[in-house]
């Protein structure tokens, strides 16, 4: 039996002076906080998806050479499954701001041991393994 519909999507963890970056959401699209990243259109490879998010979203220009694959996620929810790619990266260029406004209010960088009690559960699980050094996880 085949699968349903299979959803590929590309996060960032962007670290600068051993904090990482997170993306607060407007009030209408949750307030909490998020990482960097969105779909894999058709055209594209996961990298390249990621280079164009990390744009799009808050002004960060990066190489793929940079990327570092550290996290896989399967979410399956009502026949439709997502697999999230979390890459990392240290090296970064551009200047930082929330560019998508009617999605994000603002970027802010924290700590990973002092993350903000409004993040998405996904983000929080995600961010969870990845410390515990976990390359692949399930959410349901």
């Amino acid at each position: 039996m085949a699968i349903g519909k299979v959803l590929l999507k590309v996060r960032l963890i962007l670290y600068h002076k051993g904090q990482i970056l997170l993306l607060r959401q407007t009030k209408p699209n949750g307030g909490n906080y998020t990482l960097v990243g969105g779909n894999v259109e058709s055209a594209e490879t996961a990298p390249q998806a990621l280079i164009r998010e990390a744009f799009e979203e808050a002004g960060v220009v990066l190489k793929e050479k940079d990327l570092q694959l550290v996290h896989v996620l399967h979410k399956a929810k009502n026949g439709e499954h997502r697999i999230t790619l979390y890459f990392k990266t240290y090296r970064w260029e551009g200047r930082l701001m929330a560019k998508e406004v009617h999605k994000f209010n603002e970027c802010e960088w924290f700590e990973l041991d002092a993350l903000p009690p409004n993040m998405t559960e996904t983000v929080r699980h995600v961010l969870q393994k990845y410390r515990d050094g976990v390359m692949f996880s399930v959410f349901r």
